[in-house]
């Protein structure tokens, strides 16, 4: 038997990360960077702002459980509306088909409220703390008044914008001036404070100490968002054939490549911005949220060593590997199965749009009497009684016609109209006659229409049954 020499085997031995050390994000600026304040401004100037905004006398948005409504500007849908959250739903879940398919996860690196609040979090505690050194550096030194301050300062910060951030969210399901008077005088109610606490806590805990392990273990995005990539997907790309091999020079080295060595300098700064502690040189990974922080730092790292930017960028595993321009990367980003999510949600999304924008502001239900299928009337008629529910679906009082029609010489008893509050319901009963032998005994078909006495485009017609002796 022939024993292989221990000089010719050999083993590459890498450094293993320990995945629950602490990340520490160095800060960094750039393009990219400003995107990120950006949406971070834009995200929560939203959604602690729209809360406030007035709106026909009451909040623009509000889901209303107690009066089974939700008001979304001058829109006001109602229990029967349901089918709305079913397209809200299949709308999203086509945005985030399509979106994935041609972007990647740029929604978790810009957009998602996981990101937001960290970055949030994080600005607060490089306020106080300081940058990436500065934090190492204290929570590996002893306990001290000083140490302790920091700590208290930090958390108590963070606590107030979580508490803040859960109030917002109460605020929109219980009027927030409401919110805020009730808090005031002390009559808050029991679920109210259990959601403020609970998503208070929850920011705080996610935002302040889960951070990256929320997009690398336990958001289920992260888990099977590979099932929407493909080759042509955009990512954040080490370009391994410019950088590698690795490895540190002077920085006015006349020719690197001369010296067999790639545009990377080995500095690592990559993996000390990244908000999930994850080395880009990898390759594709799972916990890349698409920040970008790595192609902010590698940049300016490029500009000093006075090398082309690109060596980390936005790209495609295709482009990447075949050299792909822009132009191609385009044209390849149209393929058949983004083809078919932008057209599903493209279609779905005008069907929507159709239905809200013709969307009758009138919501009908007819009941028969059931204890008494007909009766005589004094002037010998036939007489069904009825019970209609009407419901206004919009915020200013109607008053509504009813007329029925479906049988000769039939006609409503008694009141034919009725005046609904805007945003209300009404109960009618309306009592409907047909003269004898105008048509054979048994059940027989009527339509009621009910029709807005001020806009008359405003109609609902309802079908009923009449019955004969």
């Amino acid at each position: 038997m022939v024993k292989q020499s221990p000089a010719k085997r050999v083993i590459e031995i890498k450094p293993v990360t320990d995945p629950n050390a602490k990340v520490y994000p160095r800060s960094i600026s750039g393009r990219f960077q400003s995107w990120r304040v950006i949406f971070v401004w834009l995200t929560q100037i939203v959604y602690y702002g729209l809360c406030w905004l007035p709106w026909n006398d009451r909040q623009a948005v509000l889901f209303d459980l107690e009066q089974r409504r939700v008001y979304f500007f001058d829109l006001v849908l109602w229990p029967q509306d349901a089918i709305y959250l079913t397209l809200l739903l299949l709308l999203s879940a086509l945005a985030l088909f399509l979106f994935t398919a041609v972007a990647g996860r740029l929604w978790c690196g810009y957009a998602c409220p996981q990101t937001v609040y960290t970055e949030i979090f994080l600005w607060v505690e490089k306020l106080i703390e300081g940058d990436r050194p500065q934090r190492i550096k204290l929570d590996a030194a002893p306990n001290s008044p000083r140490k302790l301050g920091k700590k208290t300062l930090k958390h108590g910060i963070w606590l107030l914008i979580s508490m803040w951030t859960g109030l917002t969210f109460v605020g929109y399901f219980t009027p927030i001036r409401d919110l805020l008077a009730s808090i005031g005088l002390g009559t808050i109610g029991a679920w109210e404070i259990f959601w403020v606490l609970f998503y208070g806590f929850a920011t705080y805990g996610m935002a302040g100490f889960l951070r990256e392990h929320m997009c690398k273990y336990i958001c289920p995005y992260a888990q099977f968002q590979f099932v929407m990539f493909d080759r042509d997907t955009l990512i954040i790309a080490y370009d391994t054939e410019r950088g590698d091999p690795r490895g540190s020079r002077p920085k006015k080295m006349a020719d690197h490549r001369a010296a067999g060595l790639g545009d990377c300098i080995d500095c690592g700064i990559c993996v000390q911005v990244c908000p999930t502690g994850i080395d880009i040189r990898d390759g594709l990974q799972l916990e890349c949220i698409g920040c970008a922080a790595c192609i902010d730092a590698c940049d300016q790292v490029m500009d000093k060593m006075s090398y082309p930017r690109g060596l980390i960028r936005y790209s495609t595993e295709n482009a990447v590997e075949n050299h792909y321009q822009r132009p191609e990367i385009i044209r390849r980003a149209m393929r058949f199965r983004v083809l078919v999510y932008l057209v599903a949600f493209l279609t779905l999304s005008g069907v929507t749009a159709w239905s809200l924008a013709t969307k009758v502001p009138l919501k009908v239900g007819v009941q028969k009497d059931r204890t008494v299928l007909f009766r005589e009337s004094d002037d010998g008629a036939i007489e069904n009684s009825f019970q209609m529910h009407l419901t206004n679906a919009s915020e200013q009082p109607r008053t509504f016609r009813v007329v029925v029609a479906g049988i000769p010489g039939i006609r409503l008893h008694g009141a034919s109209t009725a005046s609904v509050e805007g945003a209300a319901m009404q109960d009618i009963s309306l009592n409907v006659r047909v003269d004898p032998g105008s048509v054979a005994s048994g059940s027989h078909p009527i339509t009621f229409a009910i029709v807005d006495q001020d806009n008359p485009m405003t109609r609902v017609e309802h079908k009923a049954t009449f019955w004969m002796p």
